[in-house]
């Protein structure tokens, strides 16, 4: 399967994963101190990515609950974060020039994130 979730180790002995297309990351998350919270965040973005909402800040929208925002970046291009129900950031993109990219990662997400299979390099 080309998409898959893959846990690798990050600064001071903590844990990060990224969501992977072949060997792309298309979006990634912060650090955790516990291999089981990284493992936990990506059961709750396979769980709660196909139906979150997509909020594009660039255009003033706003969101509660699990969703996909299309943020603006400094430099006038986009970038997407999956947000869980309590405001925090789980994992964010690379910018994309344009906004039809960042779409396009926020699709491959919900669709194939669920089934992905987790790779554990940690």
């Amino acid at each position: 399967m080309a998409h898959k979730f893959k846990i690798t180790h990050a600064a001071n002995d903590q844990f990060k994963f990224a969501f992977l297309y072949n060997s792309e990351s298309l979006v990634w998350s912060e650090n955790y101190k516990a291999k089981a919270s990284a493992k936990s965040a990506i059961e709750s973005l396979k769980k709660n990515a196909p139906d979150a909402i997509i909020v594009d800040l660039s255009k003033g929208e706003e969101g509660k609950g699990y969703r996909f925002e299309i943020a603006p970046s400094k430099d006038e291009q986009f970038f997407v974060r999956f947000v869980a129900a309590n405001g925090e950031t789980m994992v964010r993109s690379e910018t994309y020039k344009a906004r039809a990219s960042a779409l396009n990662c926020i699709d491959s997400v919900k669709k194939n994130g669920p089934g992905a299979p987790v790779e554990d390099e940690a």
